[in-house]
């Protein structure tokens, strides 16, 4: 016993070589009960609670620079503003851009892209403020601009380059204000549909939109409100509010027919002292979470989401349609969550039921610096021979990660994978295994148990522990 102890305890000292191994627990340990046919399962999730509160500093993306993020064709992008020192020549410095890459189904990082424009490091404060993609696998940056910036660049990005293309230098009209997100619907070439382009005024209750017809001039676009660009909007909820507040954001969303699939009709609006709103493109309140009843609100305390926080997305399997927005901040107890909710007949909000709240026990406690954001991004795929959807979430400081969702997911996956050192069955080999061992040598506990025997006598002993001592080395 006291052999054990000893190997116990180097462990444990230990912890820090196993962490600079990678050997973190980089998944949601909460399992989520399948609702209504639909299951859900996480696939990876780096955050605070789960990977490490104090971990994931060690990252270049966990900054308060890396704000958005995007999942497109199988890879997850992270934009960061001033994200390294560049010298192009002697006596020029610029603090460059750069994205982040990882594989969307593992997590696994990729090799990150520098990102230039004109062939020279991009090194605009804040350049690299927005990215998203477009309905055509078109991957695209904007950065965030002042107050007496007039026009607001967009940018197609090289995934495979970094390098920038500039789409367009889109002019805010005779209203100028601070702008920090962007979203875009359509084809951002022009080739295969029309584009329009949104991003609302900070602090103020002005919206700047603009179109672009399929096969138009790439270099004049429209006002996207009946010819102009911003339109001041007068109905908010809460309705006490007569303005975004800081940092708002946008969503556009998909028309029903074919025909209107991209003109951006209708949108949600989502900031700093609001919740998200549907909008249709005359500034009017088509639905919204003040549709919710005093009922429904009572029935779930998590349905409504908290001031503060924007982010919100939409997808549909089959003729059930679903949203998935951000609860809340980094503030307690729904620190850094997302909802999915079924909405209710004819897509409304009142009637819409919440199926998951996720990560369940939250996902971070680290102030972003009043970022507000929180971009949620969905792909669809398949899983078990039926249609499925990867829900994408990343919040700035506190962590990301990707949920497949869909009838045919199974909701704990395939099950434990034979990993050596893995005494717990979750995949991964941490300090956790070494204390399932530690409650069954010392107090016969064996409900965290799943593979105890590491060293293949068939018996649980100091030596399995000195294994898993090992393999958390790396040697």
């Amino acid at each position: 016993m006291k052999k054990f102890l000893l190997v116990f305890s180097l462990v444990m000292m230990a912890c820090s070589s196993a962490i600079a191994a990678g050997l973190l627990l980089n998944h949601d340990p909460n399992s989520y009960e399948t609702v209504n046919g639909i299951s859900m399962r996480n696939l990876w999730l780096k955050d605070r609670f789960h990977y490490g509160v104090n971990e994931l500093d060690q990252f270049e993306w966990c900054n308060t620079k890396a704000r958005t993020a995007v999942m497109q064709d199988g890879i997850v992008y992270v934009a960061r503003s001033e994200a390294k020192m560049v010298i192009p020549q002697p006596g020029d410095t610029i603090m460059a851009a750069m994205i982040y890459r990882f594989d969307a189904m593992t997590g696994e990082e990729m090799a990150p892209l520098d990102v230039t424009l004109n062939g020279e490091p991009y090194g605009v404060f804040l350049g690299a403020n927005s990215i998203g993609k477009d309905n055509f696998g078109h991957v695209w940056l904007a950065p965030y601009t002042s107050e007496k910036t007039a026009e607001v660049p967009l940018y197609q990005v090289n995934t495979e380059t970094g390098e920038l293309t500039l789409v367009a230098n889109l002019n805010k009209g005779d209203v100028i204000a601070r702008t920090d997100y962007v979203d875009l619907v359509g084809d951002i070439t022009l080739e295969q549909a029309e584009c329009n382009v949104m991003t609302p005024g900070s602090q103020v209750p002005t919206v700047y939109a603009w179109h672009n017809d399929q096969g138009g001039d790439i270099d004049t676009w429209d006002g996207f409100f009946s010819g102009d660009p911003y339109m001041d909007f007068t109905e908010f909820y809460p309705e006490s509010q007569t303005q975004w507040g800081y940092a708002p954001a946008c969503r556009f969303v998909l028309g029903e027919d074919e025909e209107y699939r991209y003109s951006g009709e209708t949108f949600y609006i989502d900031g700093f002292t609001t919740v998200p709103v549907l909008y249709a493109n005359d500034g009017t309140i088509i639905d919204g979470f003040g549709s919710l009843t005093q009922e429904e609100m009572d029935a779930d305390s998590l349905l409504m989401p908290k001031v503060g926080t924007n982010g919100i997305g939409e997808f549909a399997l089959g003729d059930r349609n679903f949203i998935v927005y951000s609860l809340a901040q980094y503030d307690a107890p729904n620190s850094c969550q997302v909802n999915i909710c079924e909405l209710g007949e004819g897509m409304a909000f009142s009637g819409m039921q919440r199926y998951w709240t996720f990560p369940a026990d939250g996902q971070g406690q680290t102030s972003d610096s009043g970022l507000r954001i929180h971009p949620i991004t969905t792909d669809y795929t398949t899983e078990g021979g039926k249609e499925a959807v990867m829900v994408f979430e990343f919040k700035c400081m506190n962590g990301m990660g990707v949920y497949m969702v869909g009838e045919g997911v199974t909701p704990d996956g395939p099950g434990p994978v034979a990993v050596p050192g893995d005494v717990n069955g979750d995949g991964h080999v941490t300090s956790v295994d070494v204390t399932a061992l530690y409650n069954w040598l010392l107090n016969e506990d064996d409900s965290n148990l799943v593979n105890g025997d590491q060293d293949g006598d068939d018996h649980v002993t100091s030596a399995d522990v000195t294994v898993v001592y090992n393999i958390m080395l790396g040697n």
